[in-house]
């Protein structure tokens, strides 16, 4: 990689599920836009046939008269070819199939245990870490053997298991997880604060907002536009609008999987009087389940959806149609900033502008200063020339803190668990979460684990 103040050259990354049908998308569109950015992605994946596809629409991007960067798209058949010579490496893959995922979202209703996402925390999140983490140490071991020095992004759910594996194999990694979960939140107080204030074009990058938590599960405990503290505009919002939620989704929240009414993120403030910035679909999740998850009866109360994996596979053969589409050229895709700020963050790394940006890091600086060093906590840090320093944010506040620690417990009890071949500990895990512990007896959960296990055994042997 070469440096200077005008362009860098010859950059040469490495996309790992370099098949994908989403953010490999994402991240070619943003890439095409950035005039001072150009080289090689190689583009690796278990589905060569994928990773083919995506080389031609990716160098088809060239054609269009928005592009402005100059990238090679090459398929390649190992992770060595992948990784060797990489200044970047990108991680966006799926663990197993929705197969599994299916089982991970809707094997525990059958035992009265609902989840909305099933892909980080609960019972979906710890199975789909066994069978993440075995994937993560290979690709962590190939990055230490053949790009030691590369810059590594991660996409991957869950994203706190996925970084600390990273780190757990190779300590020595520069690794960090993007996670766009905040961004939408910040889009929702840019929206709330032009509405009570009457200000127009106020974009979620005017505000200043300092996030602390772990993934998914994350706080604003400071926002601020210019210098209007955002605080009390949030609170006179939430007690006007709390029944019906947030106006520019609540009439329209049931359309779609993803929506929400953010009266989860609404009733939080309430109680901690911090601002939740996850969706609603993740933050249920961490907490009790008798609050916002106990049946479907009550999401709905609290207009958000339980995402079925018979949408993410109707979605899948969507997105595959398209992709033979864009591969025949019978569609183009439209080159517009995505919003998400992985190239931003690449671009800061290297040497062409300073960026803030929340992340997910280890916790050795002790950014987030109650929290265990070993804990893999989302922050704000400051992207440099080859630098990301994580900015300090204090202590979390205590019953926060409260609500976090189960679940950093459970990282790490997870994490033994799959490296031990220690079934026990799984056990103790869902002992452990919120939305089970007290809604389960042992000997349920006991079987619930099992059979959740024996659905995904092709990829663990725990």
């Amino acid at each position: 990689m070469t440096n200077t103040k005008s362009s860098t050259k010859n950059l040469e990354i490495a996309y790992i599920g370099g098949g994908s049908r989403g953010w490999a998308w994402t991240f070619m569109t943003d890439l095409s836009l950035e005039k001072q950015l150009s080289g090689t992605i190689r583009l690796y994946d278990i589905d060569h046939k994928a990773s083919k596809i995506n080389e031609k629409i990716g160098n088809d991007l060239r054609s269009d008269k928005k592009c402005v960067s100059d990238f090679n798209y090459r398929s390649v058949n190992t992770l060595k070819q992948a990784l060797t010579g990489a200044d970047f490496v990108v991680i966006s893959i799926l663990p197993g199939t929705f197969d599994e995922m299916g089982s991970d979202v809707h094997t525990p209703e059958k035992y009265g245990i609902y989840q909305s996402v099933g892909d980080t925390a609960g019972p979906g999140g710890y199975i789909r870490s066994l069978r993440t983490i075995p994937m993560f140490i290979e690709i962590a071991e190939a990055i230490k053997k053949y790009s030691p020095e590369a810059w590594v992004i991660n996409y991957t759910n869950p994203m706190s298991i996925c970084v600390k594996t990273l780190y757990e194999t190779f300590p020595q990694i520069k690794a960090f997880g993007c996670c766009h979960e905040v961004f939408n939140t910040q889009e929702v107080l840019a929206s709330i604060l032009s509405k009570q204030l009457g200000i127009k074009n106020i974009s979620r990058s005017d505000l200043y907002t300092e996030v602390i938590g772990i993934n998914h599960f994350t706080w604003f405990t400071k926002a601020s536009y210019k210098d209007i503290d955002i605080f009390p505009i949030y609170a006179e919002y939430v007690n006007s609008h709390f029944e019906e939620g947030y106006e520019f989704t609540s009439n329209n929240w049931m359309n779609s999987v993803f929506s929400c009414a953010h009266r989860v993120k609404f009733d939080l403030f309430r109680k901690y009087h911090y601002i939740a910035s996850a969706g609603d679909r993740h933050l249920a999740e961490f907490m009790p389940g008798d609050l916002y998850l106990k049946d479907p009866e009550t999401v709905k109360k609290w207009k958000f959806t339980l995402t079925p994996i018979s949408f993410r596979k109707q979605d899948l053969q969507e997105r595959l149609a398209r992709s033979e589409r864009l591969y025949n050229n019978k569609e183009k895709i439209k080159l517009k900033s995505t919003g998400e700020e992985g190239v931003q963050l690449i671009k800061a790394l290297c040497g062409l502008k300073n960026k803030i940006s929340n992340v997910n890091l280890p916790n050795y600086a002790l950014q987030i200063a109650n929290l265990p060093k070993d804990a893999i906590v989302e922050t704000n840090a400051l992207f440099t020339y080859d630098s990301v320093a994580p900015i300090y944010s204090g202590n979390m506040p205590e019953d926060i803190r409260q609500l976090t620690m189960p679940h950093i417990n459970n990282h790490k009890l997870i994490y033994e668990a799959c490296i031990e071949k220690d079934r026990k500990k799984v056990y103790k895990a869902f002992r452990n979460d919120p939305n089970i512990n007290s809604r389960l007896d042992n000997r349920t959960i006991r079987s619930l684990v099992d059979e959740m296990i024996d659905n995904t055994s092709k990829y663990t042997d725990l």
